[in-house]
C-alpha cells in the first residue's frame, strides 16, 4: 500500500503535470476573462452596429416541427468573436514577438579549436569504429 502511494507522490509532482495543472488552471482563467470581453464589449458593439443583440429568439417551424437556429447563430458569433480576440490578442502579438526576438540572434558557431590530444583520441575512434566486428588487433 505505501509503494501505491509512493508511486503516485511521483506521478503528482512530476514536472510535466504540475506544468499542465497550472496550464489548465490558467486557461480557465483566460477563457473566463475572453468570455467576459466577448459578452461585455463585443457582443453589445454588434448590437450597436447591427441593432439586434440577441439571435436566440430566431426560428422556424416545419410539420409542427420548431428549429431554433438563433443560438447556434449566437454560438457561431460568439465564436468568431473569441477566436478573433485570442488572435489579435494573443497569437499575432506573440508570433511578433517571438520574430523580433530571433531576428538576428542566431549565432554562427566556429569549429571548435581541437587539441592534439583530442585529434588523437578522434582518430582511434574512427580506427576502432572502421574495424571489422569480431576481428582482434595485430598488436596492442
Amino acid at each position: 500500500m505505501q509503494d501505491l502511494f509512493k508511486g503516485f507522490k511521483q506521478f503528482i509532482l512530476r514536472g510535466n503535470i504540475i506544468d499542465l495543472a497550472v496550464a489548465v488552471v490558467v486557461g480557465t482563467a483566460f477563457t473566463a476573462v475572453v468570455t467576459s470581453l466577448v459578452k461585455n464589449i463585443f457582443t453589445p458593439l454588434i448590437a450597436a452596429i447591427a441593432g439586434k443583440p440577441d439571435f436566440s429568439e430566431l426560428k422556424f417551424t416545419v410539420n409542427h416541427s420548431e428549429f431554433t437556429y438563433g443560438t447556434f447563430v449566437n454560438d457561431v458569433i460568439s465564436f468568431l468573436i473569441v477566436a478573433a480576440v485570442i488572435y489579435f490578442l494573443v497569437v499575432a502579438p506573440l508570433a511578433k514577438l517571438n520574430e523580433r526576438r530571433t531576428r538576428g540572434e542566431v549565432p554562427v558557431e566556429e569549429a571548435p579549436v581541437l587539441s592534439d590530444e583530442a585529434r588523437l583520441l578522434i582518430e582511434i575512434r574512427d580506427l576502432l569504429a572502421a574495424r571489422e566486428p569480431g576481428t582482434v588487433p595485430d598488436r596492442f
